[in-house]
C-alpha cells in the first residue's frame, strides 16, 4: 500500500510518500531523495524497498520552500533542483529527516536511512547529527562535513567514473570514517537511476542494492 501523509516539520507541512510492505514490518527507512524531487523514480525506490519488507517514507524535501515538486532528469530539472536544495539548505532537510524518523517510531520502528545524490549527502548527516544508520548513493555534497564524526554505521556507493566525486574524494572518505563501509561500482554518478538510460548501471545497481539491504538487516 502507498500513500501520502503529512508531517510536521520545524520548516512547515512537508508531504511525505510512505510505501508499505505487504506484511506488517519491523523496521522503517526514510528515503531521501535526489535534487528532483518525490517524482515517479524515488516513489519507485520506495515501493522497492517496501517490497523487501519495509516501512518507507520518501518526505518531500522541498516542500518549505515551492511544494509538491516533481522535476525531469534534464538540465533544466537539474538547475531548479540546485536552485530549491539551496533555498532549504541542509540543517532543515536534517529537520524533515528527524520529523520522518519520529514518525516512523511513532508507528514502532526502528529507522534507517538512505539518499541518493542530495540526498546521499542528506544521508550522512542523519548518521552524524541523528544517529541513523544510513547508506549514501553517490553523495556529492558532503566534502564539507568530513569533519562530522560518524554516531552510527554508515555506507557508501561511489561511481568509479563519477566526474562530480572524483577518486580523491573517494579517498578523503576512507580517511575521514575509516569504519564505514565503502564500496566503488563501475559507473558513472547516479548509476541506480534506472529510469534514465544515460547514467543507469544495472550491475552496478543491483550490487549496490544487495549490499545495502545487508547493511540494513545487520544493523536495524
Amino acid at each position: 500500500m502507498s500513500r501520502w501523509i503529512e508531517l510536521r516539520t520545524a520548516s512547515g507541512p512537508v508531504g511525505a510518500w510512505h510505501a508499505a510492505p505487504v506484511t506488517p514490518a519491523r523496521d522503517g527507512l526514510v528515503v531521501i531523495q535526489e535534487i528532483f524531487g518525490v517524482n515517479a523514480h524515488v516513489r519507485d525506490v520506495a515501493k522497492r524497498f517496501a517490497a523487501h519488507g519495509y516501512s518507507v517514507l520518501a518526505p518531500s524535501m522541498f516542500d518549505p520552500v515551492e511544494p509538491g515538486v516533481e522535476l525531469h532528469h534534464d538540465d533544466a530539472g537539474m538547475a531548479r533542483g540546485r536552485d530549491l536544495a539551496a533555498a532549504l539548505g541542509m540543517d532543515a532537510a536534517v529537520g524533515i529527516v528527524s520529523a520522518a524518523v519520529h514518525w516512523l517510531r511513532e508507528a514502532g520502528h526502528t529507522v534507517g536511512a538512505v539518499g541518493y545524490c542530495w540526498g546521499g549527502s542528506v544521508a550522512l548527516l542523519a548518521n552524524t547529527r541523528l544517529g541513523l544508520p544510513a547508506v549514501s548513493y553517490y553523495g556529492a555534497r558532503s566534502i564539507p562535513f568530513l569533519h562530522e564524526n560518524l554516531a552510527a554505521p554508515m555506507m557508501f556507493h561511489f561511481g568509479q567514473d563519477d566526474p562530480l566525486i572524483p577518486e580523491a574524494d573517494v579517498q578523503r572518505h576512507r580517511q575521514a570514517w575509516p569504519r564505514a563501509s565503502i564500496h566503488v561500482h563501475p559507473g558513472g554518478h547516479a548509476f541506480n537511476r534506472d529510469c534514465d538510460r544515460h547514467h543507469y548501471s544495472p550491475d552496478s545497481a543491483a550490487a549496490a542494492l544487495r549490499q545495502t539491504l545487508d547493511f540494513f538487516a545487520e544493523h536495524l
